[in-house]
This record gives structure tokens, C-alpha cells and sequence, in this order.
């Protein structure tokens, strides 16, 4: 049985926080989801390796029994002992006075899908791997026959991927979230999201067993850059299009957002750059909607084109007068 290295895996050292875990975790599983690589079983067993490996790097206790087995298995190694000698009884899932049932196959690969989709390496260190018994029933965990135990556990906390346009993140929006097993579920995403900002669905994660509640389902928000507008907090900034008759003589302008357009007035011999401030007309506040950010416009004077033989020599009668000054 091979040795998982889960630190290799994410590309962390052992001391990564969580932080750097999740991180490296998000990035590789964006890069390798069936999703964007269809019919590709090469990525599929990529991206299996690397939620294999935050599942144990992000639970704390997990990672900490893991920290503690690679240190005497790679000791182990290094005598020259073999996987299949190794004492494996202080490793395997916890026993105790638990009350256990046997499950039969058709009841496991619902509740767990074969293996659970986790590799023998993670089943033997942690449970999960099943072992037939001499009755034809699915019967234990590991390799120390540790049974299923009949009790209640909460459902597994879930992480989804998604994306959403920048007017999506200003108005609200919602999705429809289908599973493999048939389930399907609509998700609101609030006024404000941000990118990198995580929604939490309580309830909607892995059903718990036993009559427990089922875990969150977090949905990690990206929000894709907008041909536009550029998003700083609860900001927005904008070029803001004048035409040089407006931007020399004055006049107003008009300026377009999200949910509305309004006049701006452009005073006379504004400087191309210079920037305006619409207060009240950015993204709205996350925790407080009601509330806006500002809408920053910096001036971009555009020059005519295809002036005409008057206009040209206007525009040389209006340089002639400069110079005489």
C-alpha cells in the first residue's frame, strides 16, 4: 500500500495554516474539477487526490493523527519494513464501547458509494474502506475490522465553486444546484457578494446518519472582472467618456450604472484624468444592502475624427489665437 503524501498533494509544507491549505486546495480543484475536464479520468483521479487530501489537512484531529503516522511510517521505511508488516493496530479507527450493526453491500454503497471514494491509504488510517464478512455483509472498516458503528453523526460540510457576473452580485441572484444522486437545490446569493466571499447553506450539505442533522453546503463566490466598471470593496471605478466640446466649454454627461443613469455636470476646461465621485451609486454593502458604495468616473477626453476642411481650420484659427496670447 502506498504512502499518501497529502502536503505534496496540495503543494504545502507542514506548517501551512489553514488558510494556505484552503488556498492551494481551491486553486487545484478549480484546475482539475470533472467539470472543466470532461472525459478525462487522468484529471478525475487528480482532482479525488486532492479532496482526499483536504479532507484530512482541513479536520484538525485528522491531520494531527496523519502528522503523527508519517513520522513512525517513514521511520518504519527507513529500517526497511514493508506496508504489509507494519503494526497498523495503533492507526486504525477507534473501537470502544460502541454499539455496531452489519450493513449489507447495497445499504454501504448507498451511504458510502464502494469505498467511499477514498483511497485504501486514507480507509486504513482513518475508516472507510469496507471488508466483507464470512456472512456476505459489509461488515467493517480497515484493516483491523472495525464495524460500522450505529450511531448518529452530523453530515459532512460541502464546498461548491461558483461564478457570477458583477450585476449578478449587485441585484441578487440564485441557482439551481443539481446533484448526482437526483437531488436539486435552489441557492440565493445576496446583495454585495464579493469575490472570495463564502455562502453558507445550512442543512444542505452530506445527509447525517442515525437521524443526525446533515452538514452546510458553502458555496465559495467568484465573481468574474466586468468590461466596465472595476470593483474596490463596496466601490466602483469607471472611464468616463467627454467629448472635447464638453470637456472645454462644459455641459453634462451621461452616466449609466447598474439600476439607473443620471446627469453629471462637466465644468468648463476639465483636465483630461481628473476624476468624479457619484456617492451612493456603487455596489451595495453585503451586510447592510440599503447601503452603497460610492461610483468614481475618471474623465477620458475623446478627440473628433473626420474633421472637415472647416473644422480643421477652425481648429488652426483657434491655435493661431493661443500662440498670440
Amino acid at each position: 500500500m502506498e504512502y499518501k503524501d497529502y502536503y505534496q498533494t496540495l503543494g504545502v509544507s507542514k506548517d501551512a495554516d489553514d488558510k494556505t491549505i484552503k488556498k492551494a486546495y481551491r486553486k487545484l480543484a478549480r484546475e482539475f474539477h470533472p467539470d472543466v475536464n470532461p472525459n478525462n479520468k487522468k484529471a478525475e483521479e487528480k482532482f479525488k487526490d486532492i479532496s482526499e487530501a483536504y479532507e484530512v489537512l482541513s479536520d484538525t484531529e485528522k491531520r494531527q493523527k496523519y502528522d503523527q503516522f508519517g513520522s513512525q511510517w517513514q521511520q518504519y521505511q527507513r529500517t526497511g519494513g514493508r506496508a504489509d508488516d507494519f503494526d497498523w493496530s495503533s492507526w486504525g479507527s477507534p473501537g470502544g464501547q460502541t454499539s455496531y450493526r452489519t450493513v449489507n453491500p447495497e445499504e454501504f454503497e448507498e451511504m458510502f458509494g464502494g469505498s467511499g471514494g477514498f483511497s485504501d491509504f486514507f480507509s486504513t488510517l482513518f475508516g472507510g474502506a469496507a471488508q466483507q464478512s464470512q456472512q456476505g455483509g459489509f461488515s467493517g472498516f480497515g484493516r483491523q475490522g472495525f464495524q460500522f458503528q450505529n450511531q448518529p453523526q452530523q453530515g459532512r460540510d460541502l464546498e461548491h465553486n461558483l461564478q457570477i457576473t458583477l450585476e449578478e452580485a449587485f441585484h441578487g441572484t440564485q441557482r439551481t444546484l443539481q446533484w448526482e444522486d437526483g437531488r436539486s437545490i435552489t441557492a440565493k446569493i445576496p446583495r454585495g457578494v464579493k469575490n472570495g466571499s463564502r455562502v453558507r447553506l445550512s442543512g444542505k450539505g452530506q445527509p447525517g446518519t442515525a437521524g443526525a442533522p446533515a452538514g452546510h453546503l458553502y458555496l465559495n463566490i467568484e465573481v468574474l472582472p466586468h468590461f466596465k466598471y472595476e470593483r474596490d470593496g463596496d466601490d466602483l471605478h469607471m472611464a468616463l467618456d467627454v467629448d472635447l466640446y464638453t470637456a472645454v466649454l462644459g455641459g453634462k454627461t451621461d452616466v449609466t450604472t447598474f439600476d439607473k443613469t443620471v446627469k453629471l455636470n462637466i465644468p468648463a476646461e476639465t483636465q483630461n484624468g481628473k476624476t468624479f465621485r457619484l456617492r451612493g451609486l456603487g455596489m451595495p454593502n453585503l451586510r447592510a444592502p440599503e447601503k452603497r458604495g460610492d461610483l468614481f468616473g475618471k474623465v477620458n477626453v475623446t478627440l473628433p475624427k473626420n474633421l472637415t476642411d472647416k473644422e480643421k481650420e477652425l481648429f488652426k484659427n483657434l491655435r493661431d489665437i493661443r500662440h498670440e496670447m
